[in-house]
């Protein structure tokens, strides 16, 4: 669990003040209560992120508790599957809800008998119109609704509709309850909204007992009421329906300290990035990606298969900040994010993964000699590991030009580099196949240049890595990019399946120190000179599979700024 403390706490915002100002005056007699109420009907996405990193986070600043909560009033699209996978991710991000699991099916009963209670205060009534006639009724922003014919059912009519609507008499889609508040309102969501609806549908928790579901700008408040809640916090987009969750809550006579208050905070938005769950379910079905947990995608099961720590997610929600304007995120500030938090702790190991065959022509056949080489120059404490080399090596091609510019300094016939923890080697012929492509570089090495310097003091400016074609082990590499070729997919009406990047995932095969090939899954380490890679679960005994987590350095920044300036 993350712990707050004076270190990492978090830097002061509206709702963090808004939170000690309660306490001070002993508004909910020193009580903090939050909620996270996801609907477990899809994944979670780096945008929920933001959100439990608040409500867990206030709650723990303020030794209080913070609930989870399913927001399970919607049957046709809800599975256990959603469920286990956001408990998995609200542990998995740091934070523990303990014995504070709740579902709000539970609470159907109760909601059921404030809706009845309603009713009986005048304030609820059995609604029979059809959905043609509810755009009619319903008005628009320029004009009021009109009231339905339900609207002067008398309380012991609309007692009896509602226990039939329960008891099952009636088909889908006949009958709703509505709210009685304001057909002239301004806000549209104070219309007579719906509370309830029937809907024959199995609930993947109680089955086939109810066939009423209420809505859920109905039992959101009552959820928060009957839990205890003090601070119920949401992202701006449901500031429109605060007047109906206060309608319910006043209309009940909830008052403090047993009534919570809604807040509203930006969401988090990033961008080459979708996060409407409609838009990544497109995504699945259509096979646009390998399923939610696809690397590529935005989801916390996805960034934690790509390697992409807890800590990294936790920093970047803590300098976006919480304020109450929507804003947009450069996703580079993520991969700054990720890079921070693993320069400190990945260990680092050489990799080839566009390997060009190097034969040492003065070494030995059969001769083998272990190098040192630093597993993290960041940690002096995580030691030193033996690399292999050998007669015959791989470097990257694109290590080596036949015809270098001007200012490069990697491998070119003539030329000198130094090999990583090794010697310098020299470019002395250049095997080529029978279309010219280069396979294989015949190069000296100068025994005296062990460790990368010449007692000679003679310089070279290049160093490149490198392993042993022996030594060394094969591995599949998935080499993810940004899912979205554009800033903001699907802005300005444009399909976002137009705009995936179809340079989103490129698979080779590289080869890596024999250690690597050892590792668990989930692991994560730096390829020098490459990037961040963590081990894949598909990865089996003698097949690694490695996933890119991040590269060192933003590269699409270059992209854009090359794109600018015409290049």
């Amino acid at each position: 669990m993350v712990e707050t403390t004076e270190n990492n706490a978090a830097p002061l915002d509206f709702i963090r003040e808004m939170v000690a100002a309660d306490m001070k005056s002993g508004k909910y007699n020193g009580k903090v209560v939050t909620r996270f109420p996801p609907e477990p009907n899809g994944y979670l996405h780096i945008g929920h992120a933001k959100a439990i990193c608040l409500d867990f986070g206030i709650a723990a600043e303020n030794n209080g508790v913070c609930h989870l909560r399913f927001d399970d009033t919607n049957p046709t699209k809800e599975d256990t599957e959603y469920e286990e996978s956001i408990q998995n991710d609200v542990r998995w991000l740091g934070f523990d809800f303990g014995k504070h699991l709740y579902y709000a099916s539970d609470y159907f009963e109760r909601m059921y008998e404030c809706a009845v209670e309603l009713i009986k205060r005048g304030k609820a009534y059995v609604c029979d119109l059809s959905a043609e006639e509810w755009d009619e009724y319903r008005g628009d922003l320029a004009n009021p609704g009109k009231e339905s014919p339900g609207r002067k059912r008398s309380v012991e009519e609309n007692l009896d509709l509602f226990a039939r609507m329960r008891a099952g008499e009636f088909e889908d889609g006949a009958k709703v309850l509505r709210a009685r508040i304001d057909m002239a309102s301004p806000n549209i969501n104070m219309r007579d909204p719906v509370i309830y609806r029937i809907r024959r549908a199995h609930h993947f928790r109680h089955g086939d007992k109810w066939c009423i579901y209420p809505m859920y700008d109905y039992a959101h408040p009552l959820e928060d009421a009957f839990e205890g809640v003090t601070h119920s916090l949401c992202t701006l987009e449901f500031e429109i329906h605060r007047p109906l969750y206060d309608w319910v809550l006043d209309s009940l006579g909830y008052k403090f300290p047993d009534r919570p208050q809604q807040t509203e905070f930006s969401r988090l938005n990033l961008t080459y990035t979708v996060m409407s769950k409609r838009k990544l379910l497109q995504l699945v079905k259509e096979n646009h990606v390998h399923g939610w947990d696809d690397p590529r995608m935005p989801t916390l099961s996805g960034m934690r298969r790509r390697g992409i720590p807890a800590s990294a997610i936790r920093r970047l929600c803590k300098m976006v900040g919480v304020t109450k304007f929507d804003g947009l995120t450069d996703v580079a500030v993520l991969e700054y994010c990720v890079r921070e938090e693993l320069n400190s702790s990945a260990p680092r190991f050489l990799a080839v993964l566009d390997p060009l065959k190097v034969t040492i022509t003065n070494f030995p056949e059969e001769g083998v000699e272990p190098l040192d080489a630093v597993n993290n120059p960041e940690d002096p404490a995580a030691g030193c590991r033996k690399l292999a080399f050998t007669r015959e090596l791989y470097i990257e091609k694109s290590d080596f030009m036949m015809e270098p510019p001007k200012g490069y300094f990697r491998l070119a016939p003539g030329k000198e580099v130094r090999l990583r923890y090794g010697y310098f080697i020299k470019c002395e012929e250049v095997v080529t196949d029978a279309a010219g492509n280069v396979i294989e570089l015949k190069c000296s090495f100068d025994p005296a240049t062990r460790g990368g310097s010449a007692p000679d003091g003679r310089k070279v400016k290049g160093t490149i890595h490198w392993v042993s074609a022996s030594e060394s082990v094969p591995s599949e590499v998935r080499l993810y990019d940004r899912l979205f070729s554009v800033e903001q997919p699907g802005a300005d009406g444009v399909d976002f399946l137009t705009q995936l990047n179809a340079d989103s995932l490129k698979v080779v095969t590289g080869r890596l120190e024999p250690e690597l090939a050892k590792l668990a899954s989930g692991s994560t380490v730096q390829f020098e000179r490459l990037g961040y890679f963590t081990v894949d679960p598909d990865s089996a005994p003698g097949k690694p599979v490695f996933n890119r987590t991040v590269t060192l350095k933003d590269s699409w920044g270059n992209k854009l700024n090359a794109a600018k300036n015409g290049k």
